[in-house]
């Protein structure tokens, strides 16, 4: 691990003028992640600057919209009856997430901004783009079981990691930040990049701006959704496919819904055609089936994860079966 300077900030203004007046500065709270990528030496920043004394913990409805301080820590978060109730796929999302220790010491703000990654991007021996721009994706014509099917380019095909981020899509959540500028709300669905030529650039983030809040706007269905997470293995493990999905359903029929596809893209991914195919469909399997062809439609496999295609339309359908289920 390189050498830096660690810094307890105080106050939100205090954490942002650090990271401002240090090129490559990094905010740090659980540091599940961050730290793990300094321990490997794929990153290595100057400064690390620790927030964690900012008053950002609040899990609380406000009007229409339920919000969450960056700071909260996911399983306080999962845990609040208010949001497992309001909000079951998010709940569900968090319980799905790392292991219960993780989950203990990583906060929302974290796990919203956890790096995309591969194998190849986590060993410096290997070439990634987004590691190293332009070095060539070592994923393309490598091991990539795990790979993106969805959103990817010639330059990156690794698959985004948070399940919480894919819950979130759904429910058109949006990001608060502060920065130099002040306080702005990013929607969820434009806060990651798809990786394009410049994988190396995740989010919208501008230089030393700091996450605040997760704001999630009131849904009149939100309690009838869930989240499926398929995986490996049960517990400690991404996944390989996940829906989240939320359901207006009236004498069989469904009116509105949301589909938001994790474990197959490269942020997470919210499809707008599923969701079309389902408005005034019945509840039924086949419509369940038509909307999972659209929402995989322009999917592209890489050999070995060719797989996820198949799997992730079986995800949805049985993620969609169990929502509308009597």
């Amino acid at each position: 691990m390189n050498d830096f300077t660690f810094v307890k900030a105080q106050t939100t203004t205090g954490a942002i003028t650090a990271v401002a007046r240090e090129w490559g500065a990094r905010y740090v709270a659980g540091g599940t992640n961050i730290l793990d990528l300094m321990k490997d030496a794929v990153e290595a920043p100057p400064m690390l600057v620790d927030i964690n004394a900012l008053p950002l913990r609040e899990i609380e409805w406000q009007q229409d919209r339920f919000v969450v301080g960056a700071l909260a820590r996911m399983s306080d978060v999962a845990g609040d009856p208010q949001l497992r109730g309001a909000f079951p796929a998010i709940a569900i999302a968090l319980d799905e997430s790392a292991s219960p220790q993780l989950r203990n010491m990583a906060s929302i703000g974290g796990n919203v901004l956890q790096r995309t990654r591969c194998a190849y991007f986590r060993d410096p021996a290997t070439p990634c783009n987004k590691r190293d721009p332009g070095s060539g994706c070592g994923a393309i014509g490598g091991e990539n079981r795990r790979m993106a099917v969805l959103g990817t380019s010639e330059h990156c095909i690794a698959t985004h990691a948070s399940d919480l981020a894919v819950a979130l899509a759904a429910f058109d959540a949006r990001i608060e930040v502060v920065g130099t500028r002040g306080t702005r709300e990013i929607p969820v669905g434009e806060f990651y990049r798809l990786p394009g030529s410049t994988p190396q650039m995740e989010t919208r983030l501008a230089p030393g701006e700091l996450i605040t809040a997760v704001i999630v706007p009131a849904l009149s269905y939100s309690r009838r959704s869930t989240y499926l997470k398929v995986r490996d293995r049960a517990e400690y493990e991404f996944a390989l496919a996940s829906a989240a999905v939320a359901v207006d359903v009236a004498n069989g029929t469904i009116r509105e819904a949301r589909v938001a596809l994790g474990g197959i893209a490269t942020v997470p991914w919210r499809s707008p055609e599923a969701e079309r195919a389902l408005a005034g469909a019945p509840a039924e399997r086949a419509s369940f089936e038509r909307a999972a062809e659209a929402a995989l439609t322009g999917a592209r496999g890489y050999g070995e994860n060719d797989y996820k295609i198949v799997l992730a339309k079986r995800t949805l359908v049985r993620a969609l079966e169990m929502v509308t289920a009597p």
